[in-house]
């Protein structure tokens, strides 16, 4: 039947159809798949034992079926009649023949509900390839398709998880299609189970990566926004040697205490018992000088050295307004640890923050080493000055009393 001039002639105006008409983003609607439907329609109707006359309808539903492509994806199944309508009602085909043809054309309609054999065959045969090995190929190419035609893109859990759906929702309904084809089409269920784990597994470790790929970026970010390497270290070698020179100041101020009190301790236990004879009395005034030089000079390099601390307490609104600086002990001691931390987060999350506390650190330390040597070099300035008087004042003493010693034994 399917060699006869009728037919050929339906073969003939399909495939020229098709051929000129057809958009190129059809791959899988195509002649190729109309003409394999033709073939299992013939197949499985001989099978179900289907009359002559009825086999020719079913081949005619098949031919047409899906030729409304070549006018666009909607509605295909209703321009598919159209276009049967009138190439039948052409050749004067039997009206009541052409009625049925058209419903068998709409029976293929997703969902697929056959209410008779001749339905039934025709949806088994326009989904044969779901019991076929080329099943992945024929589903690929329909992928394809909606993506180019219907611009539907999938990803491939979703894509999976559609034929996993469909296959399982999915039966024959005839005996000949569900006795020869289901065994397949449940391997290649069971294979669409296997991918759609391996896609779910892959997007999984992908995602993993992904996270982690963003993490490193944040990362990179991060750094990227804190202070320059270059910056760090200019600040790091700045504070490095205000310290050295608050140490210098620390041990000169040392010194200069060393020296006094070994001074003001051999002064009082060596001058002072001389001051209590009458011959003496010219030592009182450079003694008392040299005391009270010495003891200023202590009292200056103690000042230089004594700590100031604030009163080591901030707020939050100091920390959001950006007015404390929260690299000096002394704004925070008295602050408990969780306050404390927050504040520093603040402080680690805001580069313009943490550059002002750096410069107010810098600041404030060059600030302290000023007053150390302003107060230092007035001890040391002190301390030559009243040397040097109190050695002039002790020889001038010792030539009045020599003087006054040699006019007596004159006398």
């Amino acid at each position: 039947m399917l060699e006869n001039d009728f037919f050929k002639g339906v073969e003939t105006f399909i495939f020229n159809l098709f051929k000129n008409e057809l958009p190129p983003q059809v791959v899988y609607h195509n002649f190729e798949h109309t003409n394999q439907v033709v073939k299992h329609t013939f197949e499985i109707g001989t099978a179900e034992g289907v009359s002559d006359e009825d086999i020719e309808i079913l081949l005619l539903a098949a031919w047409f079926h899906d030729i409304g492509f070549v006018h666009g994806y909607e509605k295909h199944e209703e321009k598919s009649k159209e276009i049967a309508e009138n190439y039948l009602h052409k050749l004067g085909y039997n009206s009541h023949k052409i009625e049925k043809v058209t419903t068998l054309i709409c029976v293929t309609k997703m969902p697929q509900k056959p209410t008779n054999k001749l339905e039934e065959i025709i949806c088994d045969a326009d989904l044969y390839h779901l019991g076929t090995e080329s099943f992945v190929e024929k589903s690929n190419l329909l992928r394809s398709e909606w993506e180019m035609l219907c611009n539907k893109h999938l990803t491939d859990i979703e894509f999976l998880t559609t034929n996993e759906t469909f296959l399982k929702s999915h039966k024959y309904f005839t005996n000949y299609a569900f006795s020869k084809l289901t065994a397949q089409k449940t391997l290649n269920w069971l294979k669409i189970e296997k991918d759609l784990k391996k896609a779910k597994l892959k997007e999984e470790e992908l995602t993993v990566k992904s996270k982690q790929k963003k993490a490193e970026l944040k990362r990179k970010i991060d750094k990227a926004e804190r202070p320059e390497r270059g910056i760090e270290t200019m600040y790091r070698v700045t504070l490095k040697n205000h310290i050295k020179l608050s140490d210098i100041a620390d041990t000169k101020a040392n010194i200069l205490l060393s020296v006094s009190a070994i001074i003001l301790s051999i002064a009082l236990s060596t001058l002072f018992p001389k001051l209590d004879k009458a011959d003496n009395y010219y030592l009182i005034y450079p003694t008392l000088f040299f005391l009270f030089v010495t003891v200023i000079t202590m009292i200056f390099s103690i000042l230089s050295t004594r700590p100031k601390v604030t009163s080591g307490k901030f707020t939050k609104e100091d920390v959001v307004n950006k007015k404390v600086n929260l690299l000096f002990f002394g704004n925070f001691h008295k602050m408990p640890l969780d306050e404390f931390q927050e504040g520093m987060s603040v402080l680690m999350n805001d580069r313009e923050y943490l550059y002002k506390s750096l410069m107010k650190d810098l600041y404030f330390l060059g600030i302290v080493l000023e007053k150390k040597y302003r107060l230092l070099r007035i001890a040391y300035n002190i301390f030559m000055v009243g040397i040097i008087i109190s050695v002039i004042a002790f020889v001038i003493a010792f030539e009045m009393m020599k003087n006054e010693g040699f006019t007596a034994g004159l006398i």
